[in-house]
């Protein structure tokens, strides 16, 4: 008897969800950045509880997405080829 990936996947518990993510384009990192900043804004500092620490960071995201703020990209493909010259080499040969 075949089973739907779906079916196959409700015995695993219910913590599982499918995120988009792009084809192209490091979002890892932009992910990574993202944190960074989350930190050094708002988590750098001692908080007593879960609950302050979930308020203060829903402040912050709240704030930057009303600010519209983003990350300026800058790394491009020939970037990339200049710092990762030696993988280059190895992944041609």
């Amino acid at each position: 008897m075949k089973h739907s990936p779906r079916k196959k996947l409700s015995g695993y518990g219910t913590g599982l969800t499918f995120i988009y993510t792009p084809k192209h384009g490091s979002w890892l990192n932009m992910v990574e950045i993202e944190l960074h900043v989350l930190t050094g804004q708002c988590l750098n500092r001692r908080i007593g509880d879960m609950d302050t620490m979930k308020k203060e960071v829903i402040a912050w995201q709240r704030d930057r997405n009303n600010r519209n703020a983003k990350i300026n990209w800058r790394f491009t493909n020939d970037d990339a080829r200049i710092k990762l010259k030696k993988l280059y080499q190895t992944l041609l040969n």
